[in-house]
């Protein structure tokens, strides 16, 4: 006689979870992890400014935006002058 199969399953595999990045290319003076972006939650306002050449935007944000949004406004800000 054998035992019966136990129906436990076992415990779910614990996911690695990235923090999202907060420091980007710059796209004026190319330095790689020279921008750095706050957020200011309190006036919804997004801040990113290059440490090498000083560059700087800031653009409005809401409760879901990250700091991958506030670099993509810069360079779609980027794009649209230079067009």
């Amino acid at each position: 006689m054998g035992r019966r199969k136990s129906k436990r399953k076992p415990p779910p595999k614990v996911k690695n979870i990235q923090k999202m990045a907060v420091t980007f290319n710059c796209p004026f003076c190319n330095h790689e992890n020279s921008c750095e972006v706050k957020l200011d939650r309190q006036r919804n306002t997004g801040y990113i400014s290059c440490g090498v050449c000083l560059e700087d935007f800031s653009t409005n944000i809401n409760y879901l935006s990250e700091a991958i949004d506030v670099y993509s406004d810069w360079i779609d800000a980027c794009e649209s002058a230079n067009n």
